[in-house]
């Protein structure tokens, strides 16, 4: 028997999250620098006084303090964040009702760098499901990819989080 309802297949690709940051500045870019590389010296590039030059480290997060717009789904609201069916409460969608929830990994793939004057956009949606047999029983595999995008929609990050259920 599978974990994966009618309802959950339907669901993928649902949107899940949106946000929007405010324009970098480059003095966000260079105290992030520091922050990162602390106690060394950042390279230079994170330092330029050229602001046309200066680029972002790739793991600058332009969500960390503040955003311009903020949205998630209707059904998200009061959804516990340690419910193991939160992936599925957050849209609406009934969950598989497993008891037991661990990180199954994140992966990372970078695209243009962050720039002086970028406003960055995250969408995070539900992602793929997949099963696999384990020590404990049959295992839910899903994902929720974040994909961000500048103010001229080139891709800049994408953020995919596993999550192992069972």
């Amino acid at each position: 028997m599978s974990n994966i309802s009618p309802e959950m297949k339907a669901a993928i690709g649902t949107q899940i999250s949106r946000r929007v940051s405010y324009p970098m500045t480059a003095a966000d870019i260079r105290k992030w620098a520091l922050a990162v590389y602390w106690p060394d010296a950042p390279p230079s590039r994170y330092l330029s006084t050229d602001n046309e030059s200066l680029v972002a480290p790739e793991e600058i997060n332009p969500f960390a303090w503040a955003v311009v717009e903020q949205e998630q789904h209707p059904a998200a609201a009061g959804v516990d964040a340690n419910d193991p069916d939160r992936t599925e409460k957050q849209i609406g969608v009934t969950g598989p009702g497993l008891k037991f929830q661990l990180n199954g990994g994140v992966s990372t793939e970078y695209g243009e760098p962050i720039r002086v004057g970028d406003i960055i956009t995250s969408v995070t949606t539900l992602g793929e499901y997949s099963e696999r047999e384990g020590r404990l029983g049959k295992m839910l595999i899903s994902s929720t990819p974040e994909v961000w995008t500048n103010q001229r929609g080139e891709f800049v990050k994408r953020v995919e989080i596993t999550l192992i259920r069972y």
